[in-house]
C-alpha cells in the first residue's frame, strides 16, 4: 500500500496527472545504498505501467550491485527550469528482479507490457531488443510524493 503524501497536498498531482506525468517522462534518477552505505545516484531510462516503475539496467553497475545486495530504492523524475514550472514525483519502496538475468528474450508473460511500452517510448519499436548486458527490475512504490509547482499561481 502506498504510503499518503501529508506536506504540499495543494501541488501534489493527483493520480491522472501522476499517470500522466510518468507515462510521459523518459529519464529518472535512482538512489541506492552503495556496500559502504553511502548513497549511490545514477540515471536510466524507465516504462511506467499505472502501478510499477520498470527499471532496465546494465547488470554490471554499481547500481545493480547496490540492488541485488539491498533492493531499497528511490527515484525521482522531475521537470522544468522556472521555479513556477517545476514537477516531479519521488518512489520510493524495494525492486523486485523480474527475468532472466541478464536478458536474452526469454519468454517472459511478466515482462510483456513493460517491454512493449519500454520499446516504443525509447526506441520507437514495437519489440524489445535485446542485448545480453541488461536486465529488469520492478518497482510498486510504498511511497510516492509528487509536486507540480505550476499549481502555486491557481491558489
Amino acid at each position: 500500500m502506498t504510503a499518503t503524501q501529508r506536506r504540499g497536498r495543494k501541488i501534489m498531482m493527483t493520480p491522472g496527472e501522476l499517470d500522466e506525468f510518468l507515462t510521459g517522462q523518459r529519464t529518472c534518477r535512482v538512489a541506492t545504498v552503495s556496500a559502504d552505505g553511502a548513497p549511490h545516484v545514477s540515471t536510466l531510462w524507465f516504462a511506467w505501467d499505472g502501478t510499477s516503475m520498470w527499471l532496465y539496467s546494465v547488470v554490471r553497475t554499481k547500481r545493480w550491485a547496490d540492488l541485488r545486495r539491498d533492493p531499497r530504492v528511490a527515484v525521482v523524475v522531475d521537470t522544468g527550469e522556472e521555479y513556477g514550472e517545476l514537477r516531479g514525483v519521488e518512489l520510493s519502496g524495494t525492486v523486485e528482479f523480474v527475468g532472466d538475468i541478464p536478458r536474452t528474450g526469454e519468454l517472459c508473460a511478466e515482462l510483456d507490457v513493460p517491454e512493449t511500452l519500454f520499446a516504443r517510448k525509447n526506441f520507437g519499436l514495437e519489440e524489445m531488443p535485446h542485448d545480453g548486458r541488461h536486465a529488469w527490475m520492478r518497482l510498486t512504490p510504498s511511497k510516492t510524493v509528487s509536486w507540480d509547482f505550476r499549481k502555486l499561481g491557481s491558489l
